[in-house]
């Protein structure tokens, strides 16, 4: 039943959610990419077949896996090597990898595979085509995966502390789409059934390369891995700081993915009265959280603090969370309110267990997570309305102090070397008259005193003050997708890119964020996901908990 009263359109203000802090508290949910990859799976009855599997008794070799989806079927071309321990780094200046990937664009024949053979072992000095869809890399967990062969071929399962407390065979260090390094161009799948939303191509290589460590792992020991192991074994990643400017530089993306969240949260939050059947969903996945947090643990003494924190908030908000409470009418308001006096951690916690549920009132969403384009600049706009549009829509950066050094500390650019985004500092490294265009405050502030005064049209305007035509069109797209601007001065000492990572990340559909410093992490993607035969039971593994 839903509330008439409240209407959906009732969303949480950008001013409150599109602060760093709060993206930075993220959690993945159902509408996370990798969830919606597998709902169209399991829709589609989608069979993982292995037409190859060339690899040696020691794990060296090739293998290719092969899935149908939405009409189109598409090969995951796995490369095994044999890399020196000392060469084995998650830094973006490796040049050789355990093991390398590429998800192909049909069924490649032995002539491709040979050629996939030569280059994608170098990654980004390879050569590509665009039947190649993905580029990808990972390294073997040095905790866990030869523990693993070890345990298998003394005919043994693994030790269950080391699998629950690692949760990956592998860490990929990039997963490379949309015609990065001559690779295809989105434009090739943008339009095709399951690959159409964002990153769909990408998680579907995860999954299938998570799938082939499990195998890789079962080959070396000659004995097949309990199923709840592997099941808890997904893929580990490493994030660095490349990924923290993606959502600034696609802020129709960012907008897409923030009003899809906001807008189930609205629609839950319309249902007065939750069913029997939702209540006791709710406290089982209240319950399953309980111990997934209890898993999660990291080394950052600063971070696993946070988590204890998170972990005791939570207690208490489950304490209010009793049957007879969540049989009240307006039950899923009153949960946000009583999260409202705890943590961004547990608020944000709070939506996505709310969430959970809801399938059949949300899921629609997903399919308005991708982006058509770059939004057009509006020339014929007066300049008094543009001003206007700053003041309703940026009063946040027009009233800060660029004066102040600490506003200005830090600028962003992209590194000679590797062609990386970096971040410095601008008062102790050189490099600022290379800063790329991530001052979205300190170009609006600077635009709305350029507007001043003038009544006349932008297109006049900007054929005398061209510098602005960047910050013009951020103001229009922000006024017509409210979520499409960070809140937030990111030029600011305060700024940690971590917040970003994380907020990109559980979109991607990541758990168990394990902060390495405030510009990279690593995280578990897959963890709890269906294996290759359990497309029949796609969509109950949210922040899973070890079961063996």
């Amino acid at each position: 039943m839903q509330n008439p009263a409240m209407s959906s359109s009732q969303l949480r203000s950008p001013s409150q959610v599109m602060r760093l802090t709060r993206m930075g508290a993220s959690f993945p949910t159902r509408l996370s990419f990798l969830r919606t990859l597998m709902r169209q799976l399991s829709a589609e009855s989608a069979v993982v077949t292995r037409p190859v599997w060339n690899i040696d008794d020691n794990g060296f070799g090739h293998a290719v896996y092969t899935v149908d989806l939405g009409g189109f079927t598409y090969s995951l071309v796995a490369f095994s090597n044999d890399l020196p321990s000392d060469q084995r780094t998650d830094r973006v200046i490796a040049t050789a990898w355990d093991s390398t990937y590429v998800l192909y664009d049909g069924v490649p024949d032995s002539a491709e595979i040979a050629r996939l053979e030569a280059n994608a072992p170098k990654q980004e000095a390879g050569r590509f085509t665009p039947r190649d869809l993905v580029l990808s890399r990972a390294n073997k967990s040095v905790r866990l995966f030869a523990d693993v062969v070890a345990a298998l071929r003394a005919g043994q399962q693994p030790d269950t502390a080391a699998i629950r407390n690692v949760g990956y065979l592998m860490r990929t260090t990039a997963v490379y789409g949309n015609g990065k390094f001559g690779i295809a161009d989105r434009a090739r799948i943008a339009d095709r059934p399951g690959l159409s939303g964002p990153f769909m191509a990408e998680m579907l290589s995860v999954w299938l390369t998570r799938g082939f460590t499990h195998d890789l792992v079962e080959h070396m020991g000659g004995r097949a891995l309990d199923p709840a192991l592997k099941r808890h074994l997904g893929i580990g990643n490493s994030t660095g700081l490349g990924m923290a400017p993606f959502l600034v530089s696609h802020p129709v993306l960012l907008n897409n993915w923030m009003a899809a969240r906001e807008t189930a949260l609205a629609r839950v939050r319309d249902v007065t009265q939750l069913s029997p059947d939702q209540v006791a969903q709710l406290i089982h996945l209240g319950a399953r959280a309980t111990r997934h947090l209890a898993e999660w643990t990291v080394p950052d003494a600063e971070h696993q603090a946070r988590i204890e924190t998170l972990r005791a908030q939570w207690a208490a908000l489950m304490a209010l969370a009793t049957p007879a409470a969540l049989g009240k009418p307006d039950a899923v308001n009153a949960m946000l309110t009583a999260s409202s006096a705890y943590g961004l951690d547990a608020q944000e916690l709070t939506v996505s267990w709310l969430l959970e549920p809801m399938g059949a009132l949300i899921d629609d969403l997903a399919d308005g997570m991708a982006s058509p384009g770059t939004p057009k600049l509006d020339a014929a706009m007066t300049c008094t309305n543009l001003a206007s549009l700053c003041e309703t829509h940026f009063q946040w950066a027009l009233d800060l102090d660029f004066d102040d050094p600490h506003q200005m500390t830090q600028f962003w650019y992209v590194s000679e070397e590797k062609l990386e985004p970096r971040l410095g500092l601008r008062f102790e490294e050189e490099g600022a008259d290379l800063e790329s265009p991530l001052d979205i405050a300190r170009r609006i502030q600077s635009l709305y005193r350029a507007l001043a005064g003038r009544p006349d049209r932008l297109a006049n305007f900007l054929m005398a003050h061209p510098e602005h035509r960047f910050a013009a069109r951020r103001v229009q797209t922000a006024a017509r997708y409210p979520y499409s601007e960070i809140h937030d001065n990111l030029t600011s000492a305060d700024c940690l890119p971590i917040d970003m990572l994380r907020c990109k990340l559980a979109f991607f559909g990541a758990s168990k964020f394990d902060p390495k410093s405030d510009r990279w992490t690593r995280i578990n993607l897959c963890q709890g996901a269906p294996l290759f035969d359990e497309l029949d039971n796609a969509d109950d593994w949210w922040l899973p908990e070890f079961n063996a």
